[in-house]
């Protein structure tokens, strides 16, 4: 098997002698978890000389992070809120991931919110929109990141969703778009690995004694002595610090095929019924799917590890809130998959021992605590999870006197990225570009056939995640690195084809 150079390479003979020589070592800083979170903090301490190896129990964004909206946004909810810091924080991390680290991955995308949803609902869309685009303006980065909020036309408004009711016009703002969270994950890994940083899946942080944190891999066991350990576990953070108080709630999305809503061209935005500032948003992807999310539900009792399941009512309040403004109301047989992710929501150290208010109220604040040797970074956003490394690495700094003091990740282009004019040169098609930046050539030239019919994977993306990626796994193929599991009766013709590309491969 001949592997091209690729700055970060997660081969399974790196994997293997990563395990190898961390196995008794000690590292400045050691991340448990392989989420956003976890995958930046490892770049950031790593870009900054120190030495990390980032443990994963699974996979990376095996959890909340590959169960998210896809989207880079800018806040408008927590202007809503009051909360114009927060806002300012989002919209200045949107603008420096479309504009420097991660542009191959992160689009416009308009929102439109219809006249038929009501004319009050539309002007207070429009009030947001306006506020959101002048926090923007006062972002570095941010004046020449979106177009403006604009009123429009009927005409417009059938032709950006043609599903919507005719006859009425709407607004529009604009937000950043993801082409895919768990590419993200993968990328901000894979870039960590090329500053230094061990990436190692499947390991298991059993234990954090003091220095030494246990970890098992299969059927082995190994201690690694950390100067730091960065829990970065999410949800399931309070494993490793009992003491944080976390409100886990439930998002969840629908998956539909586009021509249900006649392949709009924007996000169709509409507002929760009673609610201000809770909407409803269909989604569309470059796939010719649509997500439909999203919910906010409390989850009580132990954080499961298995994935998460959409409600039965969850499932009524998302196709109830879209039909309201439909020419064709979506039906329960129209949904081809449905998908949800557990937010790891932080309970104020104000609150008392209940749960509080509603899990949609709670702040999207991050919370950074020490307990010994081991620093929790937990809660935020996915849009905002650079600035949220930026802030735990500083910490991590200060308490080992030693690595760089200031963060240089704002500029660091994560594997693949380039200026979106060198995108367009890249030779290979633009879904790929879309995907990989500009390492597309080396995937198609992996093989360019398509993995099932109907589908736009091909088999030279499973070659990849088995060869730069880090995936062992079917799951890892179907699941993560690309996103064949969000329809599961793709997933289950794809299978065969991914069994084959592992036996092949590993």
């Amino acid at each position: 098997m001949v592997t091209a150079l690729l700055p970060g390479t997660l081969s399974p003979d790196r994997r293997a002698r990563d395990l190898s020589e961390v196995a008794g070592t000690t590292a400045d800083v050691v991340v448990v978890g392989g989420g956003v979170t976890g995958a930046g903090v490892a770049l950031d301490a790593a870009s900054r000389g120190l030495s990390v190896v980032l443990l994963e129990r699974t996979d990376l964004a095996a959890g909340t992070s590959r169960w998210s909206s896809k989207l880079v946004h800018g806040g408008l909810r927590y202007l809503a809120h009051g909360e114009i810091g927060l806002a300012r924080e989002s919209a200045r991390e949107r603008a420096v991931l479309m504009g420097s680290t991660a542009p191959h991955l992160v689009r416009r995308l308009p929102f439109l919110v219809p006249d038929v949803a009501r004319r009050d609902v539309t002007a207070l869309a429009a009030a947001g929109g306006w506020l959101g685009d002048a926090v923007r303006l006062s972002v570095p980065g941010g004046p020449r990141s979106l177009p403006f909020t604009r009123r429009v036309s009927a005409d417009e408004v059938s032709r950006l969703v043609p599903g919507v009711r005719p006859g009425r016009g709407g607004v529009v703002f604009w937000d950043g778009q993801l082409v895919d969270d768990a590419r993200l994950v993968v990328a901000l890994a894979r870039t960590a690995a090329a500053y230094g940083a061990r990436v190692l899946t499947g390991a298991a942080v059993t234990a954090v004694d003091g220095a030494d944190v246990h970890v098992q891999v299969d059927d082995e066991a190994f201690t690694v002595r950390a100067g730091v350990v960065v829990n970065a576990a999410g949800v399931w953070a309070q494993q490793l610090a009992p003491s944080i108080r976390l409100v886990p709630s439930r998002g969840s999305h629908l998956v539909v095929p586009g021509s249900v809503l006649g392949s709009p061209s924007a996000a169709l935005t509409v507002p929760l019924p009673g609610s201000r500032s809770r909407y409803v948003f269909a989604l569309p992807q470059a796939d010719g799917l649509v997500y439909l999310g999203l919910t906010d539900e409390p989850v009580d009792g132990p954080v499961p590890d298995d994935d998460p399941v959409p409600s039965d009512g969850e499932v009524a309040q998302l196709l109830e809130t879209v039909n309201q403004v439909l020419a064709e109301p979506l039906a329960r047989d129209d949904v081809v998959g449905a998908y949800a992710g557990l937010r790891p929501l932080v309970l104020p150290a104000s609150a008392g021992a209940g749960p509080g208010d509603a899990t949609a109220d709670l702040s999207r604040k991050h919370l950074l605590q020490w307990d010994g040797p081991v620093l929790t970074v937990v809660g935020g956003k996915l849009t905002t999870y650079r600035a949220m490394a930026e802030e735990t690495v500083d910490a991590v700094v200060a308490r080992l006197g030693r690595g760089a003091a200031e963060s240089i990740t704002a500029r660091v282009p994560l594997v693949g990225a380039a200026p979106r004019p060198a995108l367009e040169r890249v030779a290979a098609p633009g879904r790929l570009v879309a995907r990989y930046g500009t390492e597309a050539p080396v995937v198609e030239a992996l093989g360019p056939a398509v993995v099932v019919a109907g589908r736009p994977e091909t088999v030279g993306e499973l070659r990849f995640a088995v060869r730069y990626e880090g995936a062992r796994t079917v799951a890892d193929l179907l699941d993560r690195r690309t996103r064949f599991g969000l329809v599961p009766a793709d997933r289950e013709r794809a299978v065969p084809a991914a069994e084959q590309v592992l036996a092949e491969e590993l």
